[in-house]
């Protein structure tokens, strides 16, 4: 059987930066940090007291209010996503065959903030005043299954956890599901809510975040030679991806096509990237291969760019690896300057700035490019947008673990 071309018809975003996909490509092009001092919770006793948290999000467009006082942050921003990307799609409430359909929402931590007010209820009041809904609405498998049963969808249903390539992960099994015929149709994506004191507590004691309190809207400068660390972000993506047959049936508006799915395990340490981003590279090649995609056809790379010094550096190098002298040619940007990290979430968030780029021409900034880092040397869109047409994009992930993901996507070409 010839494998099915996959597409996809609706995007969903809650971000740092924008509580919409309009808003947040908005912010994303005018250069807008997300990154601001810690307001959901008293951050005073920390060493880094700041943090792209979501803003003015109302859980009530999406749910009842019995809902949002259950369930988790991430689980609200996942259905806030998901409806948005299935409204646009135009299945809101008739999906055409639901035992075809499925769910891949991928999440890194899953309820941190029900984790850490359950865990202090245990310790701070006894075992009787744990909420019977916590592990319910902890594990990171609830958001896939909570959307399945929100709009009845029966196909294949399951979590991608694989840290910060957990929703690059989600979005490539679903393209791999309907290529292979498995499924007409998958809601993919990821969300992440670990804002949370613990979380903080424990990524700055490994010296993995930025600390910059005095100048949070500087802090996230990937490929800067300046950078010192990541700014952890919240917030959720999520895309509708069908067979081109299912989606060309029901007369469905295509935003443009997967084409590509490339994924590698580092074997090397539970943080530091392979030197010279090698497990990056085989990912990168294995994505290229999968397509037929010659690497000269490449514009854009939203690069994984956390901002971290071995990071950048480890996929600046793989990225030159793999397309030689055309690297000099890409755009290689990272939009975690403004959005900061949003851990599990972050694959599916790059993966639909990555079909914005190739559908519309236009190429958000990396902020914050004030010093050049020599061993950063490609061109990364330096604090201006960039407009330049652009036929293949590729958005790399990556997560501590050695979890390597590349993803790749054009303008629907018919």
């Amino acid at each position: 059987m010839k494998p099915a071309r996959v597409v996809v018809t609706g995007l969903g975003l809650v971000t740092p930066v924008g509580l919409t996909v309009e808003d947040t490509w908005a912010s994303l092009l005018a250069g807008k940090s997300g990154a601001a001092p810690i307001a959901k919770f008293d951050p005073s006793k920390l060493q880094v007291r700041f943090a792209c948290e979501v803003k003015g999000f109302d859980p009530l467009v999406y749910i009842d209010r019995k809902e949002a006082r259950r369930y988790d942050l991430f689980l609200q921003l996942a259905l806030a996503t998901a409806h948005q990307a299935i409204t646009q799609a135009g299945l809101e409430g008739k999906f055409p065959n639901p035992e075809r359909t499925g769910v891949i929402i991928g999440s890194g931590i899953g309820g941190m903030m029900t984790f850490e007010e359950q865990c202090l209820a245990y310790l701070q009041k006894g075992p009787d005043r744990v909420s019977p809904f916590f592990v319910p609405m902890f594990i990171p498998d609830i958001a896939a299954g909570i959307v399945s049963i929100r709009y009845g969808l029966k196909g294949p249903n399951f979590c991608t956890v694989s840290a910060c390539a957990s929703s690059a992960h989600a979005i490539g099994e679903g393209y791999e599901l309907i290529k292979m015929g498995k499924a007409e149709c998958i809601v993919a994506g990821g969300s992440e809510a670990a804002i949370t004191g613990l979380a903080i507590a424990g990524f700055q004691n490994m010296k993995a975040l930025s600390t910059r309190n005095d100048a949070p809207e500087k802090a996230s400068r990937p490929f800067d030679k300046e950078r010192d660390g990541f700014v952890l972000g919240d917030g959720s993506a999520a895309v509708v991806l069908e067979s081109l047959e299912h989606a060309t049936r029901r007369g469905a508006t295509i935003l443009g096509e997967v084409i590509g799915y490339g994924m590698s395990g580092d074997a090397h340490h539970m943080t530091a990237p392979a030197p010279d981003g090698e497990g990056a590279q085989r990912a990168m090649r294995d994505c290229l291969a999968d397509g037929g995609i010659e690497p000269t056809s490449v514009g854009y790379v939203n690069a994984h760019g956390t901002s971290t010094p071995l990071g950048d550096v480890a996929e600046t190098t793989a990225v030159k690896s793999v397309f030689g002298d055309h690297a000099r040619n890409l755009i290689f940007a990272s939009t975690k300057s403004m959005t900061g990290h949003l851990l599990g979430a972050a694959g599916a968030l790059e993966f639909a700035v990555s079909l914005l780029v190739a559908t519309t021409g236009k190429v958000p900034p990396t902020i914050n490019q004030d010093v050049a880092d020599p061993e950063c040397d490609l061109f990364s869109a330096p604090n201006t947008m960039v407009e330049r047409s652009v036929d293949v994009a590729i958005s790399n992930s990556f997560g501590f673990g050695g979890h390597n993901v590349t993803l790749a996507v054009r303008r629907f070409l018919g």
